[in-house]
């Protein structure tokens, strides 16, 4: 629907364009878009307008397109751009003391890292990075204000796409808490990571295992800067590595889930809780069979190993009704709010037994 809407649009010279979309190439339905893309395209006599495919599983050819090593830089580049402006915004946004600055300082660095992801410089790079780090750590913010965490998972498109899910970070925001979703690199490092699985239980060969570490490696390689920056600063952590995610999430899942977002779903649940955000919502399309299993399905299993836990499924699809879906947001956030009431009476009250203590020595 957006690719058909942007090509009706008027914008676009349709005799000089092209699409393309990334195909995970395993058991899930995002694999056939590329196929309902052509057939709205023959539809709306386009068939001439190709659609290349972006897989590493080599799914399809596309002559006159090839991932060259420039392409592969600068898309891990964006990706670290991202993740870095998504975390730092969403954690300093629900406190800044004055109205939109945390979107300003957003929208300065967006227009700035358009001109810089056109050039090839590893020290700009890690100079943007840290310049980032400084300056949203540097935005004023109301001190001393508790608001529940709320993370966000789930499959991939849904979880970071704002009409995907109705803009569930604004609605989290308005009710007065703070988002914490995990970054996007981390479902690329899962994809590699698999092969490790496979190669240990399955049929998996030493070559793809090798391949899938060599990725991660190379990835990490660009992540080293952010994560340094990340943990120098006063407001920010960073992420943690696939390995530890795999590791925690063996205590409750089977590696062997590998279709949609497998064992990685439950995993970033885990990293959350531990990071201390037990509030979140697993969302999903409608329908969409891996995910409900290794998202909703785990809920129970998750409540037992972490029983601070208050998480909530929620399905996002047209058909399904909006209002549902707020109400359930707001169910779960009542509770979040009545959680932190409590633990911040418990945390007064250890505070004021070691006053008690301290005062009678």
């Amino acid at each position: 629907g957006q690719i058909m809407a942007a090509i009706e649009s008027g914008e676009y010279d349709l005799d000089n364009i092209s699409i393309i979309i990334s195909q995970t190439g395993g058991g899930c339905r995002a694999t056939n878009y590329i196929a309902f893309i052509r057939k709205a395209l023959k539809d709306a006599g386009l068939s001439d307008i190709p659609v290349i495919s972006l897989s590493s599983q080599t799914i399809e050819k596309n002559p006159g397109f090839k991932v060259s090593r420039n392409l592969l830089k600068s898309s891990i580049k964006t990706l670290v751009y991202g993740d870095l402006l998504m975390r730092v915004l969403y954690r300093v946004r629900p406190y800044e003391k004055i109205e939109n600055s945390a979107n300003q300082l957003y929208r300065k660095w967006m227009d700035i890292l358009k001109e810089s992801i056109l050039n090839d410089d590893n020290k700009q790079f890690k100079n943007n990075i840290e310049m980032i780090v400084k300056e949203f750590d540097e935005i004023e913010i109301i001190e001393n204000v508790l608001k529940p965490k709320v993370g966000v998972v789930g499959e991939i498109l849904v979880k970071y796409h704002p009409d995907a899910n109705n803009n569930i970070v604004d609605v989290i925001e308005k009710e007065g808490a703070e988002v914490v979703v995990p970054d996007l690199i981390d479902f690329f490092l899962y994809s590699g990571y698999n092969s490790n699985f496979k190669y240990e239980k399955l049929a998996g060969s030493w070559k793809s295992k090798a391949m899938g570490d060599l990725f991660i490696s190379y990835i990490e390689l660009y992540r080293k800067d952010m994560k340094k920056a990340l943990l120098s600063s006063k407001r920010f952590h960073a992420p943690k590595n696939i390995y530890e995610l795999s590791d925690n999430a063996k205590e409750y899942i089977s590696l062997g889930n590998q279709t949609g977002e497998g064992w990685f779903l439950t995993a970033e649940m885990i990293e959350l809780i531990n990071d201390g955000v037990p509030n979140i919502f697993c969302i999903q399309p409608f329908g969409c069979l891996p995910n409900h299993v290794v998202g909703k399905g785990m809920i129970k299993k998750l409540r037992d190993g972490f029983p601070e836990s208050n998480i909530v499924a929620i399905d996002y699809d047209s058909g399904a009704s909006e209002v549902n879906q707020l109400n359930r947001i707001k169910l779960m956030l009542s509770m979040a709010f009545k959680n932190l009431e409590k633990d911040k009476k418990n945390l007064d009250f250890s505070s004021s037994q070691i006053v008690e203590k301290i005062t009678a020595l």
